[in-house]
């Protein structure tokens, strides 16, 4: 391990908020490595760019020598995480769940260390504590407490339902930290709440109240909302090689810098200094390949991201293009409304029809997602079919 002042250095880095810090620092000070936990529930089978800020961080903190406990949800994600919700989201089956739960475990070993990081299932003590400790676990909060989260509040002012299984969420996520006896717990800044929560039931059960690290939420590729396969502004990881670099080498030239702090391995020294050269004239768009080389290279290969460069280089610097044509400036929005814009497809349905039969092409990838988003303060390629082109600024 560092020192404390390192230490503490790197976990900070691109965090949002650290709850109490005097406190992690003393434990850093003990010499014992720090037992850090992270939940996800695995509601769905596939991880994006946005998750993996959490992982990111658990890999610093492995990085520094300690234990590493990757929580899978999948008791908690049978009930389903109120978080930011506006109504009441339909709980997971079991059977769904283990699915999702070993893709889970997949991809986050394209991230962590295998060898040094522990898997566990919040089911192993919650199977166990049943009905009779759920109730117990339920009389150590009360209503008007949950009624303090933000969204359980607005939607009780607006007169949305809140099903008594949603108030269970914040207690079961707190106990997990009771059961793994974490000594800080990871989340996104969405879940505060709820990480806090973790903090009152440790002390409420004879423990040393658990530090708190929130992590910012990633922008999507629009720069604007956050990361989400519903908005279409997504990253995914198992997407393939020239997907991953294409989408990447599409973000505006200032979310680059978020997604460096974010997303990137290099120190932050090394970014510090890429911003300093881009500043003194180096072309962003170069900096902007280096990123997408590296996340590429994560989840696929070296080799891969080599193919994909080559592969974007080819279409965009070899004259595969036209060199004249129609140019538009339009707001930020979704491939289809632009479609529309620029007068490359004359109607929604036809716009769904091109891009259902593959002849739709951002920047020369192939976009098949109806909902797909096309970033501000960017300059894309919009292609249809074999002939048509246009090149679009977007606001």
């Amino acid at each position: 391990m560092t020192d404390v002042d390192e230490q503490l250095m790197e976990i900070v880095r691109g965090a949002s908020e650290l709850l109490v810090r005097s406190e992690l620092e003393e434990r850093i000070k003990a010499g014992q490595p720090l037992r850090v936990k992270a939940g996800f529930d695995p509601t769905a089978p596939d991880l994006h760019l946005g998750h993996t800020v959490l992982l990111n961080k658990l890999r610093h903190f492995q990085e520094l020598g300690h234990h590493i406990m990757f929580l899978i949800g999948d008791f908690t994600g049978m009930i389903g995480d109120p978080t930011g919700k506006n109504a009441t989201r339909p709980p997971l089956t079991r059977e769904q769940i283990i699915v999702n739960a070993e893709t889970y475990r997949e991809q986050a070993f394209k991230v962590l260390d295998p060898n040094l990081t522990e898997i566990c299932f919040n089911s192993v003590w919650f199977d166990k504590l049943g009905a009779a400790g759920m109730i117990k676990l339920a009389a150590q909060h009360t209503v008007a407490r949950m009624l303090e989260r933000d969204d359980f509040s607005k939607r009780y002012a607006s007169g949305q339902p809140i099903a008594i299984h949603e108030f269970l969420y914040p207690l079961c996520q707190g106990y997990d930290s009771v059961a793994m006896k974490a000594d800080i717990e990871l989340g996104g800044t969405d879940q505060k709440f709820n990480l806090l929560v973790g903090r009152e039931l440790q002390k409420h059960y004879g423990q040393k109240p658990q530090c708190v690290l929130t992590m910012p939420l990633l922008e999507g590729l629009d720069g604007i909302n956050k990361m989400s396969k519903s908005l279409g502004n997504y990253v995914g990881i198992t997407e393939s090689p020239k997907e991953i670099f294409g989408k990447l080498m599409s973000i505006s030239d200032d979310l680059m810098w978020r997604y460096y702090d974010l997303l990137s391995f290099r120190t932050g020294a090394e970014i510090v200094q890429l911003g300093q050269e881009v500043a003194e004239g180096r072309n962003p768009r170069d900096v902007k390949v280096m990123l997408a080389m590296e996340i590429v290279a994560r989840f696929h290969s070296r080799r891969h991201a080599q193919d994909a460069l080559s592969d974007f280089e080819a279409r965009f610097q070899r004259g595969q293009i036209p060199a004249e044509m129609d140019e538009f400036s339009v707001t930020a929005g979704s491939v289809v409304q632009i479609l529309k814009v620029t007068g490359l497809a004359p109607s929604t349905s036809e716009a769904f029809r091109l891009i259902d039969g593959g002849g739709v092409r951002v920047d020369g990838e192939k976009i098949s997602d109806r909902t797909a988003f096309l970033a501000s303060q960017t300059t894309v390629v919009l292609q249809v079919g074999k002939r048509k082109y246009a090149r679009v600024t977007i606001n």
